[in-house]
């Protein structure tokens, strides 16, 4: 991964996979110019732009105009906002538009929105005549930070988040900040537990800087939030280039997600968003990591203040243990009846420990997070 742009409000970066290695552009008011890298990364007579209603009314003309001027017909596909859209149904709706559409092989299928955009988009064009060229423009923090960059993709099914997927790297990835002026408090606040949970296990530096610019980042300064963006897809392209298709390193990255997964599941994808969800994993996660002798004390207390800082809920609901236990059997990250659970040994380090679902949510931890109960969420 190389990073270069001296200039605090545009930033490249690249993810070096050899021959499927892409570039990763970061900047303000880019939009514009989106079309133009897109052909020189996907050539192609036409364009499938995959969306949900708000943002392509807010960013989907100006998208469009771009693709047009660089030559391509689009065709712009809706689908309805929320977790659910990554189901079978839409995917197979997908499918059914592109092939209306005439798409072939070289048609690129570009994600414009937030990570189940991403995530959906994706799958459709590792599908889609076994795979067709993929796009990501994200449109929310959690997925410039994080779920743009990597390949994983994958739609939901009723007994579990993310268990039907595949890996498909992006030929390109085009981040517009501009495009976060809309989202609510809650939706960056979200964003950012996947930021903070970059410097919690791979650099304490940056964690620092967290706490230090956590007020600027929920405020979208481009200054504080273009380098933290720029640090976040650092991280992510590391990792994932020593470690593409997570049999090693890549797990880390999994940090505060084994629980977030359970508590959404067990919510049935209501209530709490992705990184609210995150954020309550890595709280348990910072705990656990403290109880099982491997972070040092006060590390949760950092994780835990951080996030309250940001908005973000850190307690768990208050759901059965037995739920929890069954929720976390179906865990994708399960293997022979263990998941490697990602623990910190410190901010800023991190590793994985193999538990079983009842090592993972002993009664003492379950009885601890009860006691914990009461702190009062942070609204801005």
């Amino acid at each position: 991964m190389r990073a270069r742009g001296s200039g605090a409000r545009t930033r490249k970066l690249r993810v070096e996979l050899g021959d499927r290695s892409y570039p990763i552009h970061i900047g303000v008011d880019t939009l514009a110019g989106a079309g133009r890298a897109i052909l020189r990364h996907a050539p192609s007579k036409r364009a499938v732009v995959v969306t949900v209603p708000g943002v392509g009314r807010r960013y989907g003309p100006a998208l469009q105009r771009s693709l047009r001027e660089a030559g391509f017909r689009v065709r712009r596909i809706t689908v309805p906002d929320g977790d659910a859209s990554k189901s079978l149904r839409e995917l197979q709706s997908i499918w059914d538009q592109m092939i209306d559409f005439g798409a072939d092989r070289n048609t690129p299928v570009i994600a414009l929105g937030g990570g189940m955009i991403g995530d959906l988009a994706g799958f459709a064009s590792a599908s889609y005549l076994r795979g067709v060229p993929f796009i990501q423009i994200p449109t929310t923090i959690l997925a410039m930070a994080d779920a743009s960059i990597g390949g994983k993709v994958a739609i939901n099914v009723p007994q579990g988040k993310n268990l039907v997927g595949a890996f498909h790297q992006p030929r390109l990835v085009w981040m517009d900040i501009a495009t976060l002026r809309s989202l609510p408090m809650r939706q960056r606040a979200a964003g950012l537990a996947e930021v903070v949970k970059h410097g919690a296990i791979r650099d304490e530096r940056y964690f620092k800087g967290l706490e230090r610019d956590a007020e600027g980042l929920l405020d979208l300064v481009p200054e504080v939030l273009i380098p933290a963006l720029r640090r976040s897809c650092e991280i992510k392209a590391e990792v994932v280039s020593e470690d593409e298709t997570e049999s090693g390193i890549r797990k880390l990255l999994n940090f505060g997600h084994t629980l977030a997964h359970a508590v959404e599941k067990l919510g049935k994808y209501r209530g709490f968003v992705h990184g609210e969800a995150v954020s309550i994993g890595m709280r348990f996660a910072a705990e656990r990591s403290e109880s099982l002798g491997l972070a040092p004390a006060g590390t949760a207390e950092r994780i835990i203040a951080l996030c309250e800082r940001l908005g973000l809920p850190t307690e768990m609901p208050d759901h059965p243990r037995k739920a929890y236990l069954q929720a976390l059997r179906v865990d994708k990250k399960m293997s022979d009846s263990r998941i490697d659970f990602v623990a910190l040994t410190g901010i800023g380090s991190a590793r994985t420990v193999s538990l079983s679902p009842q090592e993972i949510l002993s009664t003492k931890a379950t009885a601890n997070a009860g006691q914990n109960r009461g702190t009062k969420r942070v609204v801005r």
